[in-house]
């Protein structure tokens, strides 16, 4: 595809004004203006940094805010576009001169406190692209390809099954996994392999929303149950089933709760498969951050205990190399696995080969381990620093208890909030978290899920100082 012409962009670099901020207000600009139109392609972002002569870690921030703010989109293997449906901003007259006031939607962000994204700055990519050349360079390569398995190279399930077995204490083959562009293509591919419509399928409240919709989207509906400090609230399960409530299966986040980032305690994994073997559903785990955790040995995996009979379980590589790279897979019977393969044919013969194979030579020559310590190192010293940032500026407002792992933080205003004008109001300040309704069933709850990970020391603290003159 054709790449458009230089953008003309102006940087000031004596401005106090962020750098990225200034890139992503410019395109705006031009979007607006008329000059970029909706489906036109964007430079990429190492074009777009040589000709600003900048980092392109600065070019790609000022992507992902517009990218998350609604102005471009991404599409695989393709590049990014400025997006069919933008978002909308109205005109205002005054004295002769046409203003355009953007709605608060349309606010760029300075400080973007996503769900707990990894820092794509420290991702391995010259290992990574190292890889890429190397198996481009090797005889025989025009093998890698053609088609191959649709659950995923063998060599490749075969590493992810040895980090399962030895790390977290299953019993898999390569027959039971299944490798999927992401988690959410996991979730979805089970839920409409598992459920028909009319099913019933008890969840986390609050919880993972994107998991609802590929629930929801398969014919099944939503049963929620509330979370406490010790997680899914087993209880409140038995007690609908023992009313003659039929449950065809449970989506779980057990490892690191989402949002509230609580551990599912031992006693409550043990009830609940005792409850999932006794009426037979089946418990769907999906363990999206297993590998930061920063205290002692994590519990394992629901789906790792002997006595399971009846388990999904969905995890992913992307936090672990890098969230662009979409590699996720799930683990259950032969049976289901087989049903999966046969819908993944239907809407994509495969996966990506030739990246399977580059994070496989990653995790042969050590990349990957050597990665996650360091990872898990720097990520334990930023959880640490931003819990003494929010008892300094947020001490007296929030509860909160530091996350043994995961890279999020939930906080409790201590007086009862109203979620939605918050956000709405940090928006206007330049400063965005998950919107309340984005993992709250019915009402928003009263909390804040706020991922440090993926910002800066200064950014978490300038965050935390516009959250506490409203709270």
């Amino acid at each position: 595809m054709l790449r458009p012409w230089d953008l003309q962009i102006n940087i000031n670099v004596d401005c106090e004004r962020a750098v990225y901020i200034q890139i992503a207000d410019s395109i705006i600009a031009a979007i607006k203006a008329g000059k970029l139109r909706s489906g036109s392609p964007l430079p990429g972002s190492r074009q777009l940094a040589t000709q600003l002569k900048l980092n392109r870690n600065t070019v790609i921030d000022a992507l992902d805010v517009l990218l998350a703010e609604g102005w471009l989109i991404s599409k695989e293997r393709s590049g990014t576009f400025v997006a069919e449906r933008l978002p909308e901003f109205r005109e205002v007259k005054r004295d002769k001169e046409t203003i355009v006031v953007p709605q608060a939607a349309t606010l760029v962000p300075e400080i973007v406190f996503n769900d707990g994204f990894p820092d794509s700055r420290i991702a391995p990519i010259p290992e990574l692209a190292g890889a890429y050349r190397q198996i481009f360079n090797r005889k025989g390569r025009w093998q890698m390809m053609g088609y191959v398995d649709s659950a995923g190279d063998l060599d490749f399930r075969n590493a992810i099954i040895e980090m399962l077995n030895y790390k977290r204490g299953m019993r898999l083959t390569a027959e039971e996994i299944f490798v999927t562009r992401g988690s959410q293509m996991a979730m979805y591919l089970t839920a409409h392999c598992l459920l028909q419509k009319g099913d019933v399928v008890a969840v986390e409240n609050p919880g993972y929303k994107p998991a609802w919709q590929a629930i929801e989207h398969a014919g099944a509906s939503i049963l929620p149950v509330n979370v406490d400090k010790d997680g899914i609230i087993v209880d409140d399960l038995s007690a609908y089933l023992r009313k003659g409530k039929t449950i065809k299966a449970i989506y779980i986040t057990p490892h690191h709760q989402f949002p509230t980032t609580v551990t599912l305690s031992l006693t409550r994994r043990l009830e609940l498969i005792e409850l999932s073997n006794h009426y037979g559903f089946t418990i769907i785990e999906d363990d999206y951050d297993n590998e930061f955790h920063f205290g002692q040995r994590p519990i394992l995996p629901v789906s790792s205990f002997e006595n399971v009979e009846h388990f999904v379980y969905i995890g992913t590589m992307s936090k672990i190399v890098a969230p662009a790279l979409r590699i996720g897979y799930l683990a259950t019977s032969k049976e289901l696995i087989q049903k999966v393969g046969q819908l993944r044919r239907i809407i994509d013969t495969q996966g990506d080969n030739m990246m399977e194979q580059a994070v496989l030579q990653l995790i042969n020559e050590g990349h990957i381990k050597r990665h996650l310590r360091r990872a898990t190192l720097l990520y334990k010293s930023k959880r640490d620093v931003f819990e003494k940032m929010i008892k300094e500026h947020l001490g007296g407002k929030v509860d909160f208890q530091k996350p043994e792992g995961g890279l999020a933080f939930w906080l409790q205003p201590k007086v009862k909030t109203n979620m939605v004008t918050l956000h709405k109001k940090l928006l206007e300040k330049g400063v965005q978290i998950l919107p309340p309704e984005s993992f709250s069933y019915g009402e928003p709850v009263n909390g804040l899920r706020l991922g440090y990970a993926s910002l800066t020391e200064e950014q978490l603290e300038e965050g935390l100082k516009k959250i506490a003159k409203l709270l």
